[in-house]
């Protein structure tokens, strides 16, 4: 799910060379959307906010954090959606 909105880190390597993870392909009109919702999550939702500042604390840039609390948005959505359950903080 994460490939088909975008924020999947795709491998650039060939042979001996590697190169750097980056997220690219999938949906950018989808994209864009999750990252202004993140922005407002990571100010507004304790959950988010949380997992943000644990990430910039371990050294992640600050937009490579907003991606990954994105990826994880996508998944707790997703796994919402399939159990037809409602937001609660404690699962997240």
């Amino acid at each position: 799910i994460a490939a088909l909105v975008g924020v999947a880190p795709m491998n650039r390597e060939s042979g001996t060379w590697n190169g750097k993870r980056r997220i690219r392909g999938g949906r950018h009109r989808i994209r864009t959307v999750m990252f202004m919702a993140m922005l407002s999550s990571i100010q507004c939702n304790p959950v988010f906010k949380r997992f943000y500042e644990h990430l910039k604390a371990q050294g992640k840039l600050p937009k490579v954090a907003i991606i990954a609390c994105m990826r994880k948005l996508i998944v707790v959505l997703n796994t919402m959606l399939k159990n037809e359950e409602l937001w609660r903080q404690k699962t997240a």
